[in-house]
């Protein structure tokens, strides 16, 4: 794996390019992206894709890639535009793609800015929170992490986001109901240690769970947009956000193994299934399921 950091007008971005062991197998490289997840969330996926040329990168602000545009939100648009540029730094597009999560909604933002630079994209569980047809619940729900974040810290505030996103269905009445929940219960610390710049719990990327996908430009490229969904995602927030995403596209979800990190191998906690996702992903990217 080689490590190279590419410098734009407003950042540094740190990306990794993991070559095939038998020598180039004549595919694009295959880009695989997160967000707020840095690249170190697909080092289990990578390695088992030891045919392909994998790339990895740190979205801006995040991970090794610094920013000096002054911002300190993250929005589809500008990591979109990252992309572009790491992109081009490899030799163009297209490559292919595999996006989870922030990364998604950055990968569909991609497609209609920059619509040569991906042959085939899967779109991983993107959370548009706003497509749901509980969209403003759904906002409020969000809303009351970034709430429990900002009073009592980030065991409050991660404690928030797990019950938020472990949530079964529309959020109800019942759900704005429960008390708070502990932070011990999910093994997090209690004590705060006062920051508050955390991009999951804070309100720094809200942008991305409110983007509106340009359906008119995402479906006019040329690249074959697959949203794939975790098949025990199906009931949870971002489960039901696939399916408004797909629904939107003129589409039906894909179904893929294990659930929301259903691709990593326990390294960062609640492990998926990363050899059956692979399989699957490798099964869709070749057009076969």
């Amino acid at each position: 794996m080689k490590t190279h950091t590419l410098t734009t007008a407003g950042a540094d971005l740190v990306y990794d390019v993991r070559e095939p062991r038998a020598g180039a197998d004549g595919r694009p490289p295959l880009f695989m992206v997160g967000a707020p997840m840095d690249a170190t969330g697909f080092t289990a996926l990578a390695a088992r894709f030891p045919e392909r040329t994998v790339v990895t990168y740190d979205p801006r602000g995040l991970g090794r890639s610094t920013r000096g545009d002054g911002r300190t939100d993250h929005t589809p648009q500008t990591q979109a535009d990252d992309l572009h540029a790491v992109i081009g730094a490899l030799g163009g597009g297209p490559v292919e793609m595999f996006a989870s999560s922030g990364g998604a909604v950055t990968g569909l933002a991609l497609v209609a800015r920059h619509p040569g630079d991906v042959s085939v994209l899967v779109a991983h569980e993107p959370p548009l929170v706003t497509l749901t047809p509980d969209g403003p619940a759904a906002v409020r729900a969000r809303a009351a992490v970034r709430e429990a974040y900002e009073q009592r810290g980030w065991g409050a505030g991660m404690a928030a986001f797990v019950a938020m996103t472990s949530w079964e269905g529309e959020f109800t009445d019942a759900y704005f109901a429960r008390p708070a929940p502990d932070p011990a219960a999910f093994g997090m610390p209690a004590e705060d240690d006062g920051s508050r710049d955390d991009p999951l719990l804070s309100d720094r990327s809200w942008a991305i769970g409110d983007h509106r996908p340009d359906v008119a430009a995402i479906t006019g490229a040329p690249t074959r947009v697959v949203i794939a969904v975790g098949e025990e995602s199906r009931a949870v927030l971002t489960g039901r956000t696939s399916d408004a995403v797909a629904e939107l596209l003129g589409q039906r979800a894909t179904v893929f193994p294990s659930h929301h990190g259903g691709f990593l191998d326990g390294e960062f906690g609640y492990p998926g299934k990363p050899d059956e996702f692979a399989h699957r992903l490798r099964e869709v990217l070749d057009g076969v399921a």
